[in-house]
């Protein structure tokens, strides 16, 4: 086989991760800049009903990856599709995406939320209580959002993402800058919002994290794909050597 070939092969996982119709798929998906390949020909279809948690070294074009999903950017080549139909402005509404550090309005808590809301045509004083309530916020909601704990206000940012009601929900690295305590009360949310029906793709360096949260796991290297199986497949047998070697914490040699 030729080596441009070799550089392109996903392993086939040793058990199979049975996908239906996906919630967003891409194909030959590739985004290139500066004359190098940083997500080079990836096809992936995201099951509806799990969370997946994206993870790789610095640099293997997992925040990209998120990005070309959500129609931030577009890619070089290939395409991306949202539950069988090419991405479109329209379907993005049924999107939302969570950076790891939340941009928020010089405004109040409440009308944080209250401006998303209006996007949604409801913007009553019980549906922003609520969805604060939901992420802990409430007695918050007249504070500015400028003083909030660096927790708070990604719970915050979450809370303007629910608050949109997405089919699914891009996540990276939301947590990394943290403590412990903020960590687990944003775990929670994230559960408690793929157990009301979105669809969680998440980015994570975070072994201890990815562990809690994933059903499957999508493992890149360089901007390729190399792995797309189930959490415990991939945690406890992975296919790849460069996935051996990031979770047991080696330097990566490819």
């Amino acid at each position: 086989m030729p080596e441009a070939a070799l550089r392109t092969v996903v392993p086939v996982p040793r058990r199979e991760l049975h996908v239906g119709d996906p919630v967003a798929e891409a194909r030959g998906l590739t985004y290139s800049a500066g004359g190098k390949r940083l997500v080079d020909g990836v096809d992936l279809r995201l099951p509806a009903d799990s969370i997946t948690v994206v993870m790789g070294p610095n640099g293997a074009g997992k925040s990209l990856l998120l990005r070309l999903l959500h129609g931030l950017i577009p890619p070089t080549a290939g395409y991306v599709f949202c539950r069988g139909q090419p991405l479109s402005p329209e379907l993005r509404k049924q999107q939302a995406m969570v950076f790891q550090r939340p941009v928020l309005l010089r405004r109040s808590v409440a009308a944080n939320v209250r401006f998303v809301l209006r996007v949604r045509g409801d913007s009553s004083r019980e549906r922003i209580e609520a969805i604060l309530n939901e992420v802990g916020l409430l007695p918050y909601a007249h504070q500015p959002a400028r003083l909030l704990s660096g927790g708070e206000q990604q719970r915050l940012a979450l809370a303007r993402a629910l608050a949109l009601s997405p089919s699914i929900m891009f996540m990276d690295e939301p947590t990394a800058s943290l403590d412990p305590a903020s960590t687990a009360a944003i775990e929670t949310i994230v559960r408690r919002a793929y157990a009301g029906g979105t669809k969680i793709v998440y980015v994570t360096h975070d072994l201890g994290q990815a562990r809690r949260l994933a059903d499957d796991v999508v493992f890149l290297n360089r901007g390729r794909l190399l792995e797309h199986t189930p959490a415990g497949s991939f945690f406890e047998d992975p296919v790849s050597r460069e996935a051996r070697d990031y979770l047991a914490g080696r330097l990566i040699l490819s």
